[in-house]
């Protein structure tokens, strides 16, 4: 392996991050997942001491509470042949963790050898000056005074720091024999020239550097990001590889001028990796099985209880449908909806509807993203009909908006300008701590009385989107959420969005697949392109035959208030006022009882139902709220299937359910694009809150109350230094008592053939990996043999419970509800998602 193959390897480790404004959830072990994720853990774990399980007496509180069970941790010991009895891995819970060393590198090494006369280490300080570096050369308008950027992020950092002496103020480590402004001038320059000074040999260099790039993870996955957003663009970006050359600089000039005691310490700390590899195998080798049983508790109920709904027909006339995002939280509202109005049929995809946009807001000059982080957006929408004037008044209260965040931002207002604008600023204030007044949406900010309209209006290219392909586009989209025939008088188009106050990460609650944003935008494109006489024509020659009597309506489902609105209703015919009236009355029912049912993981459950409501609401306007809703916590699976396959369980909005019906699917076209496009999306989200918990020091952003947004929306430091944060906040996944989210690796039921599956699988790598590395587990239902089958190493094995006689996990008392639905896993107060294991 050459050099530049080593440093690609190594920077294709690092898995993107999205800036807050763009926020969406990512595997952040994404660029391993060609390894089985047991070794994967092991590598983390020898590189940085990162975890990629719990505790192990988190495990032991769970077996301790009956969550944790020996039928399941029988069934784990079954599936992997590991040579251990169940005794003696009940006996393991109660043995302490053996303490693990990591490889160390030339930061290590000096640190080791320092005495303790300076409070900070020289990894420490490495650290700080590197993101403050970054924080300053990536910042997108938050300062008002910038460093020299010329050149990209090495040479800036070289000149930068060839004039700071902070490190040596703080570490006491002098660099007099080898200064920055003495390394060579380019990024791959250093590379060559600083692992040949430190002799890391050949075989040894793609980890050394993956190690380094792990010890500034964050500023890494920003990189990473920078370079994912240009080659889904056709191009590239080397701000990663900047960045490992600065942190290679620092191992190099503390070698040189370390002297030779450092040098003998640091060639001793080479030899010593293998060991310390081999070591980091061993510390853990059996407690996956803990997470696998675990993971075997709460799917095996889910998958027992599946086959029951494959009798049940279709709806052949159904009053309404209603399409939501697959989002985990629409399956609560869904039930309740359901439940409220039977005749209502509900179906899940992809919340930016198929239309792959970036969305131009009045009066902006540039378009954001609508759409999920694996493609890049080919149309674009803008808002149709908002007059001349409109749009001159949006411009200019866009002027004003950034002259005065620059006011506040200045440092010599930030502290006087309540104190300079008086009773002027009063009112503002006291409204935004009440939660007082009315909260326009950012886009119509500035426009008065104009209305919005968000539609179709080019290729991003400026080019026009032509009629057949506005067909094409609107049949596909019809295909991809099994929606081709049955239609009702109204289907509605459901978006969501979350409402939160002084919030850095509320991107992070808002819809995933419309690229961090809210997803009333592509609702209300899609529903107006569905409308347009001429693509029914259009849909008609393809096959796919839309009533003249049915009605497409946009809509939005504020996932804080489970409130919900509906759009473009102007628009509507006269003929489809009753139903639709009839429909919005359902939708407020099922909002009180999805509320009802959230309230109670808000510790909100023994209000009255209107002060509940009241509660619920006031959260979303609370600028001192850290935990407005609990956002996807507790996600476990992804159901593609039928709904009416489904229904009939009590999912507790743990699942993800997107519509699919395989004899509509000529071809398997639709069955390839969900496993290549939903089932990734899911299985990142999944994976940020896994990681988030597993090791919210690494992975996770720490605790909110210290958030300090860097470059204006780049990420947030914990403090006012360290590495940027990445990942969930504490108080997203935990409610001070105990963890509110239980990491669980997503497990996937897909109903269509074996076969089919199959096929998907040996056509993509990457999909492959997922499922043949443990990275998440595959089912399939078997809507003819009324069976489930789970994916093993060399083919589909059929589900059993585990345990022939054994007796389901307990399920303790939950209020009913009117839908009639059995309640899926572990409830309360014994669910496993509420589980009181501590750490």
């Amino acid at each position: 392996m050459t050099v530049a193959d080593a440093v690609a390897r190594a920077c294709a480790r690092i898995a993107p991050t999205w800036p807050l404004d763009r926020s969406i959830a990512v595997n952040p072990w994404w660029g391993s997942i060609e390894s089985p994720i047991v070794d994967v853990a092991t590598r983390l774990r020898a590189l940085s001491g990162a975890q990629l399980l719990m505790p192990r007496a988190w495990y032991r509180q769970a077996y301790r509470d009956g969550h944790l069970r020996d039928v399941h941790l029988q069934a784990a010991l079954a599936a992997s042949g590991a040579p251990v009895t169940l005794a003696e891995l009940i006996a393991l819970l109660d043995r302490p963790e053996p303490p693990v060393a990591t490889r160390a590198r030339v930061v290590d090494v000096v640190d080791a050898g320092q005495p303790p006369a300076y409070p900070e280490s020289c990894r420490a300080v490495i650290t700080d000056l590197v993101s403050q570096c970054c924080a300053a050369l990536f910042d997108d308008g938050q300062a008002q005074v910038g460093p020299d950027r010329d050149g990209g992020l090495y040479p800036s950092w070289r000149r930068l720091a060839a004039r700071d002496r902070s490190f040596t103020l703080r570490t006491g480590v002098a660099l007099d024999r080898l200064r920055p402004d003495a390394l060579p001038a380019t990024a791959p320059g250093l590379i060559d020239a600083a692992l040949t000074a430190l002799e890391v040999a050949p075989g040894d260099q793609e980890t050394y550097l993956w190690s380094l790039l792990l010890d500034q993870n964050g500023w890494a996955s920003w990189c990473a990001y920078r370079r994912w957003v240009a080659r889904l663009a056709g191009d590239d970006d080397a701000a990663i590889e900047d960045l490992l050359a600065i942190r290679l600089a620092w191992e190099w000039m503390l070698l040189g001028n370390g002297g030779a005691a450092v040098a003998r310490r640091w060639q001793l700390a080479m030899a010593a990796w293998p060991q310390l590899d081999a070591a980091a195998a061993l510390a853990r080798p059996h407690d996956w099985l803990f997470q696998a049983a675990l993971e075997l508790g709460w799917r095996e109920p889910v998958l027992r209880g599946l086959p029951a709904g494959l009798a049940v027909a279709r709806d052949a006339a159904p009053s309404a449908q209603a399409v939501f995002c697959i989002d985990v939280r629409s399956e609560v509202f869904r039930r309740g909806l359901e439940a409220v109005a039977p005749s209502v049929q509900t179906l899940g995809f992809a919340g930016f509807f198929g239309l792959p946009l970036d969305y131009v807001p009045v009066g902006a000059t540039a378009g954001r993203p609508q759409l999920p982080g694996l493609l890049a957006p080919r149309l674009r929408a803008a808002d149709a009909g908002v007059e001349a004037a409109a749009v001159g008044r949006r411009r200019g209260y866009l002027e004003r908006a950034a002259a005065w965040a620059a006011f506040k931002r200045d440092p010599l207002s930030t502290f006087t300008h309540v104190e300079a604008l008086g009773l002027a600023a009063l009112a503002p204030l006291v409204a935004d701590s009440l939660g007082l007044g009315p909260r326009p949406s950012e886009d119509a900010a500035g426009l008065g009385s104009a209305r919005l309209r968000p539609r179709l209006a080019s290729a991003v290219t400026g080019a026009p989107v032509e009629l057949d392909a506005r067909c094409e586009l609107a049949a596909a989209m019809l295909r991809g959420m099994s929606l081709t025939r049955g239609f009702a008088p109204v289907v509605l188009l459901v978006g969501h969005g979350s409402t939160t106050a002084n919030n850095p990460h509320a991107a992070g609650l808002d819809c995933g697949a419309c690229g961090g944003q809210r997803g009333e935008v592509n609702a209300r494109v899609a529903a107006a392109l569905l409308n347009e006489p001429e693509v029914r024509a259009g849909l008609a020659t393809r096959g796919i035959m839309v009533p003249s009597a049915t009605w497409f309506v946009a809509a939005l489902h504020d996932t804080t208030t489970d409130d919900v609105t509906l759009f473009d209703l102007d628009e509507l015919p006269p003929s489809h006022c009753d139903a639709v009236d009839a429909l919005r009355g359902w939708l407020a029912d099922a909002g009180a009882q999805a509320r009802a049912e959230r309230a109670r993981r808000l510790g909100l459950d023994e209000a009255t139902p209107g002060n509940r409501d009241r509660a619920v609401r006031a959260r979303a306007t609370d600028w001192a709220q850290v935990r407005p809703e609990w956002g996807l916590a507790n996600n476990a699976a992804l159901i593609v299937a039928p709904r009416e396959h489904c229904r009939h369980l009590d999912l507790a909005g743990r699942a993800f359910l997107h519509e699919y019906r395989h004899r509509e699917d000529a071809g398997y076209a639709v069955l390839e694009q969900i496993m290549t496009a939903p089932m990734v999306v899911a299985h990142w989200i999944n994976f940020q809150y896994y990681a988030s918990t597993v090791d919210n020091l690494r992975y996770g952003s720490g605790t909110k109350v210290l958030h300090d947004v860097v470059g204006g929306h780049l990420g947030v430091f914990e403090g006012n230094g360290g590495d940027l944060r990445i990942g969930l906040p504490l108080q997203s996944l935990h409610d001070g008592t105990r963890w509110v989210h239980t990491p669980l690796r997503l497990c996937v039921v897909i109903e269509a053939p074996r076969a089919a599956i199959d096929g998907v699988l040996a056509r993509h790598a990457h999909v492959r990996a997922l499922v043949t590395n443990g990275w998440l587990a595959l089912c399939q239902l078997d809507d003819e043999a009324g069976e489930v089958y789970a994916w093993r190493a060399g083919g589909w094995d059929r589900v059993t419970p585990a345990g022939a006689s054994a007796a389901p996990p307990a399920v303790g008392p939950r209020p009913s509800t009117s839908t009639g639905h059995a309640p899926i896993g572990p409830r309360a107060p014994s669910r496993l998602g509420e589980t009181p294991a501590r750490c």
